[in-house]
């Protein structure tokens, strides 16, 4: 527990997967070729309090898809690679564009070909769903599942070992 909360006092950046981790997973398809994507407020709130604790925010996913554009931009995260078919040449040059160690790094995904990114980053997060080798290099698994808290979850541990949470929540219980 002592090495999980010393990884995670150092994060200045977590990167995200979308399908599976912000949302359970699910693909909607339309005959049109329209995706549909379900988000959860919980999780786009919690996104919200980490940037403004400090933390930068990316989204590094392997799909393309205008919802997640939408979805980006409303919740202020600038940081968006789609269609990243190597996540890990992506991510590393996020890190030399950023000039952070990947130490000060997070990655949250869900499957084997976020594992190269998990493996590099200095904090791998992952979900319950994840498969057993996905859990295996994860520092820390959430108990809530993708699209339903997981990414809230992830941003609120990261916030209460940096000392940010509290401030975050205080407009609320006034």
């Amino acid at each position: 527990m002592t090495d999980l909360i010393t990884r995670a006092r150092r994060i200045k950046l977590v990167a995200f997967d979308v399908d599976g981790v912000m949302t359970d997973g699910t693909l909607f398809l339309a005959d049109d070729g329209q995706e549909y994507k379900g988000f959860n407020s919980l999780d786009g709130h919690g996104l919200k309090m980490l940037k403004s604790s400090g933390v930068e925010l990316a989204i590094i996913t392997g799909r393309n898809s205008r919802v997640v554009e939408h979805r980006a931009r409303n919740l202020g995260i600038e940081i968006v690679h789609q269609g990243a078919h190597d996540k890990l040449t992506v991510y590393e040059a996020l890190c030399r564009k950023l000039n952070l160690d990947c130490e000060a790094t997070a990655y949250m995904g869900d499957d084997v070909v976020d594992l190269p990114v998990m493996r590099r980053a200095g904090l791998a997060i992952t979900v319950p769903a994840a498969p057993d080798l996905v859990k295996a290099y994860s520092h820390y698994t959430t108990t809530c599942e993708a699209g339903r808290g997981a990414v809230r979850e992830a941003c609120e541990f990261l916030m209460r070992t940096q000392g940010t949470l509290d401030a975050a929540l205080a407009p609320y219980l006034k």
